[in-house]
């Protein structure tokens, strides 16, 4: 049999079958370009050891369009944003797997891109891809590719995050800017020429997150605002913890060019997803100690303190606007940017 034809060939049904052509995708793209001891061994499972810890565990389906933009593909978002999930339980993450679904007809050329893309991604990361599946759909029934990662990590014992956790007087901080990711792949997919000045904020925070729980080991709880934004996510915390949430929006670091962007489309900020910050909530007395911490980290040079967790049995989440009013931050209502992670 030919080598697979990586510059104009195409995922072909027989891709899918399990007989010598998927063994020959398998051996010639995936496993060349994730190759590590584990893939190595040719099983249907990873076998390996963990650090003494509570084993923590994440999986997340990535259906992206387009596929390809500033800051990242598919590929490298798909390991950061498992990374990620792992991640915001204060663990180390140590691997991850890896599913794709295929659609006949999709590029070799592209799904090579975006294969070497994760690979890259895993690697910087610290967290080889050990194992996974590839399945191949008919032509119209796939959208191109769809990629399912998990990720398997472990806390340090004595740690614990979560998201009940929030209590009255606590601070709110997020790591950086918002917005940046979805107002990206907005612009991309509408063709609205604001991506010459923004760019997916998509990264692996598992290092920022090791530095700022190792210094602030009171932090309550961590969670990374992806679909929903900041203010989907800050009702879920509200919601868990059983806790109101009062914001400062002079506070809230917002890239110019995402806000003329928001204003534009008539989207809030507050509600785009973000694939590369995390929102931690600690007591008071820890807040300036941890943003310290966040701010000496290259990840979070933009970190500041949001806002601050109150009382409230109705669990609503309010804003101070920058002209000194004060208003909902409700839950999103509707899809604002559908196929954005």
């Amino acid at each position: 049999m030919s080598r697979l034809d990586l510059k104009r060939g195409t995922v072909e049904m027989i891709h899918g079958s399990g007989g010598r052509a998927s063994a020959q995708l398998v051996a010639e793209l995936f496993a060349r370009a994730f190759r590590n001891e584990w893939l190595d061994q040719g099983n249907d499972q990873a076998q390996f050891d963990l650090p003494p810890g509570r084993v923590v565990m994440a999986t997340d389906s990535h259906v992206i369009s387009p596929l390809f933009f500033p800051g990242g593909d598919i590929g490298s978002l798909a390991v950061h944003g498992t990374i990620n999930d792992v991640a915001m339980a204060g663990a180390r993450p140590c691997y991850l797997a890896a599913g794709f679904v295929l659609e006949e007809g999709f590029p070799l050329a592209d799904l090579a891109r975006i294969v070497e893309s994760m690979a890259a991604a895993a690697r910087e990361a610290g967290v080889p891809i050990v194992t996974g599946d590839t399945k191949v759909v008919e032509r119209g029934k796939g959208d191109g590719v769809f990629i399912t990662t998990t990720g398997v990590g472990v806390v340090p014992e004595g740690l614990r995050l979560s998201g009940d956790q929030a209590r009255p007087g606590d601070r709110i901080l997020v790591s950086g800017s918002i917005g940046d990711h979805g107002v990206t792949i907005l612009s991309l997919r509408e063709g609205l020429g604001f991506e010459a000045d923004i760019g997916s904020d998509s990264q692996a925070l598992h290092g920022l997150v090791a530095a700022m729980v190792e210094a602030v080991p009171q932090i309550r709880c961590l969670r990374d605002p992806t679909r929903g934004g900041l203010g989907n996510t800050l009702n879920e915390l509200a919601q868990q913890s059983r806790v109101g949430m009062q914001l400062d929006e002079r506070t809230i670091p917002v890239r110019e060019a995402v806000r003329a962007a928001c204003e534009f489309l008539g989207l809030d900020p507050l509600y785009v997803a973000n694939e590369g910050k995390l929102i931690a909530i600690c007591p008071a007395e820890h807040a300036e100690q941890l943003l310290a911490v966040m701010h000496a980290h290259p990840q979070g040079r933009e970190a500041a303190i949001v806002g601050t967790v109150v009382e409230d049995p109705q669990c609503f989440v309010q804003m101070q606007t920058q002209f000194g009013g004060n208003r909902m931050v409700d839950w999103l209502n509707g899809e604002q940017l559908p196929r954005i992670c």
